[in-house]
């Protein structure tokens, strides 16, 4: 078989494959589900090794848009998210500010325009405040125009499928003047997790990473103003990026880094104004505790201590544990950022890698679209850990094969133990070549 037939085998497999994904699927089927998504990864490492020309790299590009754009028609089959992003849609229809009061209460006490019991019934946590921010509460409100859950689902797709194809022709654009490392792109773009989490699932992720990108591009160009605007609307997607700008201190010196972080406050106060109401602080903020304090799902560092915690006190220390881990990060974060003293700014992704791994392995919950930041970062680096992490984290899809849901603890301490086994071995080959260097 020629190469090029080899290479269109392979990719109507994998578009066949993220069909059957899509459409054909549900989480409940874990079997069926564990069986395509690995095929799916092994066409996906496949195409990726066999990829040595720039008309086969283009073909593949063509191929991960192909599967991208295939899962836009496709309901949500393995998350239940999108039934709170039509709640929120339709609450700022009727005029109300989601994060004003919980689902529940409307229950209780009369629903809103738009909304009803059908509708509460499919939400996954009525009993706890919106934490989504504005650039996809911005996307909920669109959605809803059509009244319609399908279509709402499509639009909303349809602002995630923008926002990859403005991620690939950014990473092309980074990637670019690296000495053979413009096939990198395919290590996220092609990836089995980020078609199926992000366009898939409808997971805001996609949105964060391509503002993050952006901010990141016109930083390496000098354009520092129209980056920190670009890292403001990321904040805006999703909260994660904060936790980058200390790196920036050193990288622009603190004159520089100050007007930087202005820019990106200001920004990002604006983009949160329409949010704001007379209990948008509290109540944001409820959720933002809750987070630390009441969700567990897929933890690694968090389930240790959970243990150590039982044998010692005989319940569940989470409200302590949960706020404790995230300030032991954001202290152990700052403070590296503030000994890292390179000024260069191509070492960021590596830097920024290394603290949203630091916080995926403190924090009580790791569902599996949150491996997509690790994952496009490690394309500017040597490490490939979070590759090995987006083929392992996918077997969490366990819990749901249960007559009831149960965490499979046992799933857990494999996923971690092969993850941070293989970042481990990275790690000393990285320092071994430094050293040797």
């Amino acid at each position: 078989m020629s190469t090029k037939l080899l290479n269109y085998f392979i990719g109507l497999a994998f578009v066949i494959l993220t069909y059957f994904i899509g459409y054909q699927t549900d989480r409940s089927d874990f079997v069926q589900l564990i069986i395509l998504y690995f095929a799916l990864f092994g066409l996906y490492l496949f195409a990726y090794r066999n990829t040595k020309t720039e008309q086969t790299l283009h073909f593949f590009i063509g191929v991960a848009i192909a599967a991208k754009l295939l899962l836009v028609f496709a309901f949500p089959n393995l998350s239940d998210d999108i039934f709170r992003f039509i709640w929120d849609g339709k609450l700022w229809h009727a005029g109300i500010n989601p994060f004003d009061a919980l689902p529940s209460y409307y229950a209780e006490n009369g629903f809103p325009e738009g909304t009803n019991q059908t509708l509460y019934q499919s939400l996954n946590s009525p009993d706890y405040f919106t934490i989504y921010p504005p650039v996809a509460q911005l996307t909920f409100y669109v959605a809803t125009l059509t009244r319609d859950t399908f279509w709402s689902s499509v639009v909303m797709k349809l602002f995630l499928f923008a926002a990859e194809i403005g991620a690939i022709w950014i990473l092309l654009k980074l990637l670019k003047n690296r000495v053979g490392a413009e096939k990198r792109i395919l290590l996220y773009i092609l990836n089995p997790l980020i078609i199926i989490e992000v366009m898939g699932n409808l997971h805001f992720e996609g949105v964060m990473i391509f503002f993050l990108l952006l901010a990141y591009y016109w930083l390496k160009k000098g354009w520092v103003n129209l980056s920190a605007v670009a890292f403001a609307f990321s904040v805006a997607s999703k909260l994660l990026p904060l936790m980058f700008l200390p790196f920036l201190i050193h990288k622009l010196g603190w004159k520089r880094s100050w007007q930087y972080f202005t820019i990106v406050g200001v920004v990002t106060i604006a983009l949160f104004y329409p949010l704001l109401g007379s209990f948008f602080i509290e109540n944001f903020g409820n959720s933002l505790n809750l987070y630390f304090q009441k969700f567990e799902f897929n933890a690694s560092i968090y389930y240790v201590l959970r243990w150590i915690g039982f044998q010692l006190s005989g319940y569940n220390l989470i409200q302590i544990l949960g706020p404790l881990l995230a300030a032991i990060v954001a202290a152990i974060i700052f403070a590296k950022a503030i000994k890292e003293k390179t000024k260069t700014i191509e070492n960021l992704p590596e830097q920024w890698l290394m603290a949203i791994m630091l916080y995926l392995c403190c924090t009580t919950t790791v569902h599996p679209w949150y491996t997509a930041l690790p994952l496009v970062l490690c394309l500017f680096t040597n490490y490939r850990f979070p590759i090995v992490w987006s083929a392992l984290i996918f077997l969490t899809y366990v819990n749901y094969s249960y007559e009831t849901y149960f965490e499979n603890l046992w799933i857990v301490a494999l996923e971690y133990s092969l993850v941070i086994g293989y970042l481990v071995y990275e790690w000393q080959r990285h320092r071994a070549l430094v050293s040797d260097n």
